[in-house]
């Protein structure tokens, strides 16, 4: 057993886990953040995406150690208060989810990928980033067009801070 420190959507964290405990389970299962979805259990899906020090790691494949001592933001660390994040309310606006099982990990892959790219994206850089993604219902065409509009509302939201 280990004992972990981590900031987790702003809050201090402590946990004593075992070694061999996945960031997943940790979110999920000790510290309730369901948000984060297991949905494969092989690392091909991205349903368990999360940022760490603010880039988008597949949570499922990190031990608890080696997170620790980071900042991890969570789906359920972006929004503001009642006010969504740019991406949230984009998905909402294009109709980026269906069934809604893939949304928390493709809104945090997109956040970073608007990050990374500094929201100058065209609709093959979204398909090709989105690529560890898996969304079985075959949202794709309202998602890309849900990043597209995400990425010009966060330069906005950056612009105005």
């Amino acid at each position: 057993m280990s004992t972990i420190k981590m900031t987790v959507n702003g809050k201090s964290v402590s946990a004593e886990v075992e070694d061999r405990t996945l960031l997943v389970n940790l979110l999920r299962d000790t510290l309730n953040l369901t948000g984060t979805h297991v949905g494969c259990d092989t690392s091909q899906c991205g349903a368990c995406i999360v940022h760490i020090d603010g880039k988008a790691v597949k949570s499922c494949t990190v031990l608890v150690g080696q997170a620790n001592g980071a900042n991890i933001t969570t789906i359920e660390g972006i929004a503001r208060g009642d006010e969504l994040h740019p991406m949230q309310a984009a998905f909402r606006d294009n109709h980026g989810l269906q069934c809604g099982y893939c949304t928390p990990g493709m809104i945090m892959s997109a956040i970073d990928i608007v990050n990374r790219h500094h929201g100058d994206l065209d609709e093959q850089t979204v398909r090709h980033e989105l690529e560890g993604n898996i969304c079985r219902c075959t949202g794709y065409h309202n998602i890309v067009k849900s990043v597209l509009d995400a990425a010009g509302r966060m330069k906005v939201a950056q612009a105005a801070e």
